[in-house]
């Protein structure tokens, strides 16, 4: 079991961000939509999409259950449309002249059997795996500092290239951030790395002098690294990016998506995918749970694992570990959450309100340690089961 960030020690943590304009964000954009379209006309529909990108080429395949209205067409149109919102209109990826093949056909009858509830069977799991969440107050959004800064670095980018501030700036890029812990507690960045695609006629200085204020403004007062440890573009260019510079594909970032490493992953990718599938329901469950735990000032630290069989409604293990962190009897935990949610595809689903076109807006910048939306989206970062899971133990 991944422990990496170790109470008492001193030491340096690293975690990468990728922007929405990387070719694998694309990709993962454009299987959200497709999620988020299904959804929209039929919240039980069944999707799982996988997208691949390269030069001025969508490729969409997978297996898909919903209204017939969801057609090829209406698909190119969203695939095109998720294209255009990133920001493509180059000559070799833009957003109205692109290839896009359309592979998705109609979902197994045999994963449709073990999954759908019928008779007195309550629906299964989609597949079998592990599912991890995790929870720290490193940040406020109780999310790990490494990836929480090199997501918000991008994000910054970001809205400055949309809002048309920075014109030079392209959708493709990438952050790192380093940061020194001592006794367990982040203290100050070490080393920070910005790639970030740009216009031809910037130079490198030119780039470093926009991307730095964008980290200066992220990182807390006085934690800049030094000047010989913060490298942009560090090839010196970076013109030609996004899918014409390398080949993307649903499902490569993982680790960016959920805690940037410093917590376990079980493997499975989240976009895409309908949120019958516990890669991603119970991944989010997962977070859900764990954050409520640090939220309600049980632990300072807590990962939860989850596993499922496919077909089979109930979760096969509930694992709690607050990591020597806990303020109270952590053994009782695993019950304790058993009790507050229901973890089966279905309970998830209905407790989190999961069926929803809520997904296209996870694929950049991190499923975990957002601010939930009013319309549904990221309802798993809510800590509504705090005071409950304190009163549990008479906090």
């Amino acid at each position: 079991m991944g422990d990496l960030i170790v109470r008492d020690e001193s030491f340096l943590f690293t975690s990468e961000s990728v922007s929405e304009g990387h070719p694998d964000k694309v990709c993962d954009r454009i299987s959200d939509a497709v999620v988020d379209t299904f959804l929209t006309h039929d919240p039980e529909a069944r999707v799982a999409v996988e997208t691949l990108s390269t030069t001025n080429r969508i490729v969409l395949a997978g297996e898909v259950r919903g209204p017939a209205e969801v057609n090829s067409d209406l698909l190119e149109q969203v695939a095109r449309h998720a294209v255009k919102d990133i920001g493509y209109e180059q000559d070799g990826f833009h957003w109205k002249t692109m290839d896009v093949n359309n592979y998705v056909h109609e979902q197994s009858v045999d994963i449709a059997v073990g999954v759908d509830a019928a008779g007195n069977k309550d629906e299964g799991a989609g597949d079998q795996g592990i599912m991890f969440g995790y929870a720290c107050r490193e940040t406020e959004s109780l999310m790990p500092a490494p990836i929480f800064f090199a997501h918000n670095i991008l994000r910054s980018l970001a809205e400055a290239r949309h809002s048309g501030a920075e014109p030079g700036l392209g959708p493709d890029a990438k952050s790192q951030v380093t940061l020194e812990y001592r006794e367990g507690k982040p203290v100050r960045a070490t080393s920070v790395v910005v790639s970030t695609q740009h216009a031809g006629d910037l130079d490198q200085d030119a780039v470093r002098e926009i991307v730095r204020p964008h980290v200066v403004n992220v990182l807390p007062e006085g934690w800049m690294c030094d000047e010989h440890e913060f490298y942009v573009n560090p090839t010196g260019r970076f013109v030609i990016g996004g899918p014409d510079g390398d080949a993307g594909l649903t499902g490569r970032k993982i680790i960016v998506d959920t805690y940037g490493g410093a917590a376990p992953h079980g493997g499975g990718a989240f976009s895409g995918k309908d949120p019958t599938k516990v890669d991603r329901s119970a991944a989010y469950a997962a977070r859900y749970l764990a954050k409520n735990v640090v939220a309600a000032e049980l632990a300072e630290r807590c990962t939860i694992q989850l596993s499922y069989a496919i077909g089979v409604a109930k979760p096969l293990s509930v694992y709690v570990n607050t990591h020597g962190t806990a303020k109270v009897d952590d053994t009782r935990l695993p019950d304790l959450l058993n009790q507050n949610m229901d973890l089966s595809p279905r309970g998830i689903r209905q407790h989190l309100g999961l069926n929803k076109p809520i997904y296209a807006r996870t694929a950049a910048y991190g499923h975990f340690g957002r601010a939930p939306d009013p319309d549904g989206g990221f309802s798993w970062e809510r800590t509504d089961l705090a005071a409950s899971l304190k009163a549990a133990f008479g906090a």
